[in-house]
């Protein structure tokens, strides 16, 4: 994928907790003005590499590039600076401030990191709350919302600086079947209204594929699969065909590696 095509980069990257390699040589590019759905079992880093591609981590080794930014190379006034113009979070749990009405919870960050006037303000707020469906709920406090409501309030807000590149992590944990309806409508829609490069992790293969323009499946710290999803729905490797269809038996393991199970078990018996 060319520079002009991908907004993300990543080469040969590596990441430890503590003796464990979460990704090791991982490379991948995330193209530029496409949903891409990450996607793998649990415990493969999936979290992980969005926050090391937010800048919240730093790799052992390797490059992140984001829209032409070494991340490595930046300067942390640089790399705040990058996450405040360029980047848009929402997070599993919403994470709004319980003591801000609704209002103010998506003002929070255009108070925080610009000088614009209140008027100014006021507008791009009901903006961003008009696009989500809820403006509604401006004088609403997080406790009064459902928790799709709250998830799209949490939106409004990620965008609300009109970032660049979303990252959603686990968008549709927890939604009745109307409020998941909602969130993924609202995905693919402001994905290409406002021309944002998204990036989803997520278990919800079903409600991936119908949003997402490329799924990237990660397992063992490696890439098993980059595609479009009927691609690899259709795919003759066997780990990532059992992943996609949910199937309880195939190579992918069941078991967490460990020490054998008959020696644990016996170990400081007598």
């Amino acid at each position: 994928m060319s520079d002009r095509q991908s907004y993300i980069t990543i080469e040969n990257l590596s990441f430890y907790r503590g003796e464990r390699a979460v990704f090791k040589d991982l490379s991948v590019s995330f193209p530029r003005g496409k949903v891409t759905a990450i996607v793998g079992p649990s415990g493969t880093g999936k979290t992980t590499l969005l926050k090391l591609i937010g800048g919240q981590l730093t790799p052992e080794s390797g490059t992140i590039i984001v829209d032409g930014n070494d991340l490595q190379q930046l300067s942390r006034t640089a790399m705040l600076e990058l996450r405040r113009e360029s980047m848009g979070m929402l997070f599993q749990s919403g994470a709004l401030f319980t003591d801000l009405n609704v209002f103010e919870n998506v003002a929070f960050p255009v108070r925080t990191h610009t000088d614009l006037p209140e008027s100014l303000i006021r507008h791009l707020v009901l903006m961003k709350l008009e696009a989500v469906g809820l403006r509604g709920t401006r004088d609403l406090m997080p406790a009064e919302l459902s928790g799709g409501m709250a998830r799209r309030i949490a939106l409004a807000r990620s965008i609300v600086m009109d970032p660049d590149l979303v990252m959603y992590d686990e968008p549709f944990t927890g939604l009745d079947p109307v409020s998941l309806g909602m969130i993924v409508k609202l995905i693919k829609s402001l994905n290409e209204a406002l021309g944002l490069t998204s990036l989803l992790v997520t278990h919800d293969i079903e409600e991936s594929c119908s949003i997402a323009d490329y799924l990237c499946v990660l397992s063992g710290g490696k890439v098993l699969a980059f595609g479009e999803p009927q691609e690899l729905l259709n795919s003759e490797n066997a780990e990532v065909r059992q992943f996609l269809r949910g199937e309880p038996d195939g190579p992918m393991p069941f078991h967490y590696p460990a020490a054998d199970y008959r020696q644990d078990l016996l170990q400081g018996v007598d």
